[in-house]
């Protein structure tokens, strides 16, 4: 620890103090340094303070160090299952599309169908006529 060396002396009155009239008749504490005493005492209770609120910081920021990680990790995971959700209704829509072109081929061969059907219908209806 360093040692303090005044600037300037002590006022001469000072000096010439009994060594009983610059204590403190209770603590026995010089009147001379129990100002600074108390000072210093106030200081570290401030800086105690300080420190415990720093300490709750330091678990504060731990714990939202931990909650920003599994929030990373849970929007990882929903990135992943998003584009696999993505890709999914991808080939759903690619599915739907083909059954449906199916859909229409078939539709438009029941039409040809149902045309042809009305024509042998008409053609046999004219065969019983002719032969009946």
């Amino acid at each position: 620890m360093d040692h303090h060396i005044p600037m300037h002396a002590l006022p001469e009155e000072i000096q010439k103090m009994l060594p009983e009239e610059k204590v403190c008749k209770y603590c026995g504490v010089s009147y001379l340094i129990l100002h600074e005493f108390k000072a210093m005492e106030e200081k570290v209770k401030a800086m105690e303070k300080e420190m415990k609120f720093y300490q709750g910081s330091v678990d504060r920021e731990k714990r939202l160090q931990e909650k920003l990680h599994s929030l990373s990790q849970e929007l990882e995971q929903y990135e992943i299952d998003n584009k696999s959700k993505t890709e999914r209704i991808y080939d759903v829509g690619m599915q739907l599309k083909s059954q449906q072109n199916e859909f229409q081929k078939v539709k438009k061969q029941l039409s040809h169908l149902q045309d042809e059907l009305k024509i042998k219908y008409r053609q046999s209806y004219i065969f019983r006529l002719c032969f009946c």
